[in-house]
């Protein structure tokens, strides 16, 4: 099922020019059902011309369009509105609200240029750098030895697997001890979301519920394959 998606983006620190790029980058991801640029409206932008955005007029206060994009975004994900938000920012503020929306279960892709701090970067699921050409999908690096467990997740999602939709979460544990005898409570990590979520180069997960699937990412096997 497509995962609905919230594009939130900072307007009065991304530039309008990139508002297809951007929505590119959150089709690839989900369906977009909510597509929204917080700025100052009353000031000249290119965000004026930007096709398939609603323009959020935040007023001219001092990070006026921070906060209500944070305040937004929260009341999305509470809602259940979406589970996927694209945050487009360069502005480090936005780290806390990233962290807190995956907390709470949701996936969160940065949107940024190249000035992106770390900080807010590495609080995101994964993060889009924006001026490049192509724009490239920053996926970190998986470690040049993959453990033979994780191989062994591999083959166990890649048979239960039906087009490339992944397995259930919730039905990993049963199949890993069934197949290997391994109980994840046994390893540090103590439940498998927090195992997979570990392995960002090698797992992509759903957000939190049932029913959440989890994926291998082929290029983070591409050493083995």
């Amino acid at each position: 099922m497509t995962q609905p998606v919230a594009v939130l983006v900072d307007g009065d620190n991304i530039s309008g020019k990139n508002g297809a790029a951007i929505l590119g980058i959150s089709k690839e991801h989900g369906d977009p059902i909510v597509v929204r640029a917080y700025l100052d409206a009353q000031r000249a932008s290119d965000w004026h011309g930007a096709i398939g955005y609603r323009l959020v007029h935040a007023g001219s206060g001092k990070n006026a369009s921070d906060i209500l994009l944070a305040i937004d975004a929260m009341d999305l994900v509470h809602a259940k509105t979406a589970t996927r938000f694209i945050i487009a920012s360069s502005d480090g503020d936005f780290t806390h609200l990233a962290v807190r929306l995956r907390e709470l279960g949701a996936k969160v892709i940065g949107v940024g240029e190249a000035k992106a701090p770390h900080m807010f970067r590495a609080s995101c699921s994964s993060f889009v750098e924006l001026g490049a050409k192509p724009t490239v999908k920053l996926v970190p690096k998986a470690q040049s030895g993959i453990a033979d467990m994780d191989l062994k997740i591999r083959a166990m999602i890649a048979e239960h697997s039906k087009k490339g939709a992944g397995m259930r979460i919730a039905d990993l544990a049963p199949r890993m001890h069934v197949a290997y005898g391994i109980k994840i409570s046994t390893l540090p990590e103590k439940t498998w979301r927090s195992y997979l979520n570990a392995r960002p180069a090698l797992f992509d997960l759903d957000p939190r519920g049932p029913d959440a699937m989890v994926r291998f990412r082929p290029e983070g096997f591409a050493a083995v394959a």
